[in-house]
């Protein structure tokens, strides 16, 4: 990503540090209730990682979706999240998943919920001198069905429209990227499809006092459309797995 921004002269950057072959950040490992991630692991990792599979199947399905094979081998899941385009697949996986980042810069680490991570198009919460380090996310709970569904943009493979649904007996958890500056997390459908679970009806809302994205691609109301359809298909999918 850094080398088409590098293009539009949207990031000049001064110097740049290679760190692919840092060992220490390609990882995935589970401890207690969580699954820990390294910033340094690629797209392919994640997708060939049977913890992912196993424990963090919301991930493994949103990975499927994102780009080529010689992207997901060198694309990173820290990469994306620092990178934050608003038309990237793994954040709405990561607002449904409520997942939580470790960045570290020299003195000191710290945790920045995603809620607090995305701020804009773009644009994070991460300080001068911070990188991410890890990703952690929640281990599944049991009976818990998921699913991410995606609207692509032809020639790039973004998405228009993209959301990523858990769903389970006692909790709905809705992210949506594509729609908007950044990616979010929808509580209005989660509140609405928590009380009725009826798809049509929560996805009709999915775009209130959200100021849609215009482009060459989608005018703001097509993405609007497309979102409701997603959305819809998207909690459909995930009640219809749960157990």
């Amino acid at each position: 990503s850094l080398i088409p921004m590098m293009k539009l002269r949207l990031a000049a950057p001064e110097q740049l540090i290679d760190i692919s072959r840092l060992k220490e950040l390609n990882y995935v490992r589970v401890e207690a209730d969580q699954v820990h991630i390294g910033a340094g692991t690629t797209h392919y990792d994640i997708e060939s990682s049977l913890v992912i599979r196993e424990h963090c199947p919301l991930l493994y399905e949103t990975v499927l979706h994102i780009g080529d094979l010689q992207v997901r081998n060198r694309g990173t899941i820290g990469g994306s999240a620092a990178h934050a385009d608003p038309g990237a697949d793994y954040p709405a996986a990561l607002f449904a998943l409520e997942a939580k980042f470790k960045v570290a810069k020299k003195g000191g680490e710290r945790i920045i919920g995603v809620d607090d991570f995305f701020v804009d198009m773009l644009t994070t919460s991460l300080e001068p001198g911070e990188v991410i380090t890890e990703v952690i996310v929640p281990v599944e709970k049991q009976g818990t069905g998921v699913s991410y569904q995606k609207a692509y943009q032809p020639a790039s493979g973004y998405a228009m429209v993209g959301v990523a649904v858990r769903a389970a007996n006692d909790f709905v958890r809705v992210g949506v990227t594509g729609l908007a500056s950044k990616a979010f997390r929808a509580h209005n459908v989660e509140a609405s499809f928590a009380s009725s679970r009826d798809a049509v009806h929560a996805a009709a809302v999915v775009a209130e006092g959200v100021d849609a994205n215009s482009d060459l691609h989608a005018s703001a109301p097509y993405r609007i459309q497309l979102a409701k359809t997603y959305t819809q298909r998207a909690l459909a999918q995930a009640a219809s797995r749960m157990t």
